[in-house]
């Protein structure tokens, strides 16, 4: 399956994947090496809420499974990767179109690795901002992963 598992199958696949789709989530670009994604929530009539802002759980589902798939394609198919834990913290009302920038940066790779090379759990964290048009957080998420090197490559 990893053989196909490339950035640009992938943009495609989750840019036609109903939930994004239908929320206006788009994946602007995934990094060749997975290592950096730009996400946009389009500002639409019907993910509003009751007070004209962008709805929060569309704010939250753009996040949703961007670092697990960016870990995916840079461990490839000798770890699961799983999503475990996660929170958001709304900062101020999102009216326009949002954006966020996730990176996984080299040292936290090989942190992963490191602490999963003799089959061992382990649970990194990562953060995100959300980002209105002009550059003003609107959102904070945290996100916990559970990853481990499959049986086989142990």
């Amino acid at each position: 399956m990893y053989k196909y598992f490339t950035p640009k199958i992938v943009r495609r696949a989750l840019n036609i994947w109903p939930p994004f789709w239908g929320a206006g989530i788009s994946i602007q670009t995934i990094s060749s090496d997975f290592q950096e994604v730009n996400v946009i929530l389009k500002d639409r009539f019907w993910n509003r809420n009751a007070n004209r802002t962008q709805y929060g759980g569309s704010i939250f589902s753009m996040t949703d499974p961007v670092f697990s798939l960016m870990l995916m394609g840079i461990l490839r198919d000798e770890y699961f990767v799983w999503d475990k834990q996660s929170e958001i913290d709304f900062i101020s009302p999102g009216t326009t179109d949002l954006q966020a920038h996730f990176l996984i940066s080299n040292e936290t790779i090989q942190e992963i690795k490191c602490h999963t090379e003799n089959g061992d759990k382990y649970f990194p964290k990562f953060e995100v901002y959300i980002y209105d048009k002009k550059g003003k957080v609107v959102a904070r998420v945290n996100r916990t992963l559970y990853v481990r090197k499959k049986p086989e490559f142990r």
